[in-house]
């Protein structure tokens, strides 16, 4: 700290504190949709302080440390109080507890990835990162603001998605965390042609496409997970008839 703080990715990080902390003051004032377009914001910023950082080399504990407090409030507590105030309301006990049970687990989600940053493995994330979940919950919000607009189905909706969501956050589920996947590297012409359709796409519509994409990230983990089961399922099965065969031939 005497040496002082890189200010560059800390006013990313202080960008998205503020989009947290907007979030709130705009659930308080019953505006649901900025809420839930602040939340967005804040995770632009996160994804941004973490490039400008690593790409300028100013990454430090202060801004690992600063960046989770960030990410607690933006996407632990403001998620958790728009999910309440919009949906979970009526159900009091138990709807006050199922977003404070999503807090926590984004608490412990984020404790954990600071203990294990540490371990060199970029690749995957070990459980969901709270700012999936809390994108989930703002485009959700935002779906069905942009579709449906009234009706009581969303109370449900939003109570099982929030449980969900705290689960898979403190699971052992591994998620690709694309810090490996450089765009400043030489990448194959369908791959740009994919990004160009996708930003077309999501110009286009982009609650609805953000939601899928989004979607569909959230249940990767689960879907690799059972994906990865069956085939070391299958590997056993075999084993029986590989060691049979050996002993056949010896």
């Amino acid at each position: 700290m005497r040496k002082g703080v890189y200010i560059l990715p800390n006013l990313f990080t202080t960008g998205n504190l503020f989009c947290g902390f907007w979030a709130i003051i705009s659930v308080f004032q019953e505006k649901y949709y900025l809420a839930a377009i602040a939340i967005l914001l804040a995770a632009a910023f996160d994804i941004l302080d973490g490039k400008v950082a690593r790409l300028s080399g100013a990454t430090s504990k202060f801004g690992v440390q600063y960046d989770s407090l960030a990410d607690l409030i933006s996407f632990g507590v403001a998620p958790a109080i728009l999910a309440f105030s919009w949906a979970l309301r009526p159900y009091g006990r138990f709807g006050w507890l199922a977003a404070f049970l999503f807090v926590v687990c984004g608490a412990l989600r984020l404790a954990r990835f600071n203990v294990m940053a540490a371990s060199g493995d970029t690749k995957y994330f070990k459980g969901l990162p709270i700012p999936a979940a809390a994108t989930m919950i703002a485009l959700t919000i935002l779906l069905y603001l942009r579709l449906i607009e009234t009706g009581w189905i969303k109370d449900i909706v939003i109570l099982f998605m929030i449980y969900a969501l705290a689960f898979l956050m403190v699971s052992s589920i591994r998620y690709f965390s694309f810090k490996e996947f450089d765009l400043a590297r030489r990448k194959p012409f369908s791959l740009f042609i994919f990004i160009v359709l996708s930003m077309v796409v999501i110009v286009m519509e982009p609650v609805i496409v953000l939601f899928f994409f989004i979607f569909s990230y959230t249940f990767s983990g689960p879907v690799n997970m059972v994906r990865l089961w069956q085939k070391k399922r299958a590997m056993r099965k075999l084993e029986p008839t590989l060691e049979d065969d050996a002993t056949v031939r010896g």
